[in-house]
């Protein structure tokens, strides 16, 4: 008599896991293929930023002085630019000079709304 079910793995050996789907051969595409893409991907993305580059740098000739305003007049008239530039020590210290209450302990924003109430006043 013939044995119908399948021989059993010995035991305490596990068993090689099982693929349940055979693995796909991925075909590569002609090389001719990949050079049409990457001609394709220089003509519909680097050569409209290229255009519109130019188109840009070419609208600035036409234009007299500088880029940016220059920003030291509004600095100096501004107190509320002057604050937000400084840091935590810096604004310590104006508070000091100030001569602000309890300036140690405030934290930047409420020293920074102090500091300004008071440069306003003295403005």
């Amino acid at each position: 008599m013939v044995n119908a079910l399948p021989p059993s793995d010995p035991p305490g050996q596990p068993r090689p896991p099982q693929d349940p789907l055979p693995s796909r051969q991925l075909h590569p595409l002609p090389r001719g293929l990949v050079e049409l893409y990457g001609l394709l991907a220089v003509l519909f993305v680097l050569v409209p930023e290229w255009m519109a580059g130019s188109a840009l740098f070419g609208f600035r000739d036409g234009r007299e002085g500088s880029d940016l305003p220059v920003p030291s007049g509004a600095w100096r008239r501004l107190p509320e630019l002057r604050l937000a530039s400084m840091e935590l020590a810096e604004l310590r210290r104006l508070g000091q000079q100030q001569r602000l209450a309890g300036y140690a302990r405030l934290n930047r924003q409420q020293l920074t709304a102090k500091l300004l109430k008071r440069l306003k006043r003295q403005a």
